[in-house]
């Protein structure tokens, strides 16, 4: 993931995330800090998709910032409300690292919203915890964040794990004794194809709480927490198919019944 991408730097990547401008970076750095155009993206107030006017670099303008770092800001504009929304930026030339270390208004705001349609397959508890992790990682916390993602796709496994154990040979006692990518095999039959398909999620997750330091959790979790609603994505169209179905079951029963049998 590009993480100096425009759309990306504003709307996804946590507060005080640290991006490391090297050979590879540097050219991506300096389109960021000069990119003057329209993104659309959620608007929490209008609690819909709007389009915003970027106005990059302010103060000695981008090249001074580049050249020299220090502090600076950027603004976007909602095209729709005129209102302005606040970007703050640090680079350390010396170190080479550039960060976003505040914004108006936060990363929690453009996603707790969003994440309300995963009502339908996450209980309430899951669903406070997801906010939670957003909530969390938008206010540099990294660690803490990755420890709500981990308990939702934990809870993703105990509720594919209940299912299965219905199953004709089920064997419960070589479940138990498994680790989680083969706890994930056995019960691939009651999971989402991404889950399965990407199973080290957890693995990385677990890193991330015990291993990995504040910042280095906040770079990747956007990319985890994508990878989270990928999976939950698939469980709300499996519940929607479900329900069109019983839906249209209900309305050919009733239909029938009207319909004088030949």
């Amino acid at each position: 993931m590009n993480l100096l991408d425009p759309y990306v730097f504003y709307f996804e990547l946590p507060i005080y995330a640290p991006i490391k401008i090297d050979e590879t970076t540097d050219s991506l750095l300096w389109e960021l800090l000069n990119f003057s155009g329209n993104i659309d993206a959620y608007h929490p107030g209008l609690k819909e998709n709007t389009t915003y006017s970027v106005r990059p670099c302010h103060y000695n303008h981008a090249s001074h910032f580049y050249q020299y770092g220090g502090m600076n800001y950027c603004t976007l504009t909602c095209v729709r409300t005129r209102e302005v929304y606040y970007f703050y930026i640090y680079y350390d030339k010396q170190k080479k690292i550039f960060q976003k270390i505040g914004q108006y208004p936060s990363i929690a705001d453009f996603h707790i919203s969003q994440i309300k349609k995963y009502d339908k397959v996450l209980t309430k508890e899951r669903l406070k915890e997801f906010t939670r992790a957003i909530g969390l990682a938008a206010n540099g916390v990294g660690i803490g964040s990755f420890v709500y993602l981990r308990r939702i796709f934990e809870d993703l496994i105990e509720e594919a794990h209940k299912i299965a154990k219905g199953d004709t040979g089920w064997n419960e006692e070589q479940y138990l004794k498994q680790r989680m990518a083969d706890k994930i095999e056995l019960l691939k039959a009651h999971l989402p194809s991404f889950l399965v398909e990407n199973k080290t999620l957890y693995s990385i997750l677990s890193v991330g709480i015990h291993s990995l330091k504040e910042e280095d959790c906040l770079a990747y979790f956007e990319t985890v927490k994508v990878g989270i609603e990928l999976i939950l994505d698939e469980k709300v169209d499996e519940y929607n198919k479900q329900k069109k179905i019983e839906e249209a079951k209900q309305k050919l029963n009733a239909l029938t019944s009207k319909i004088p049998k030949s």
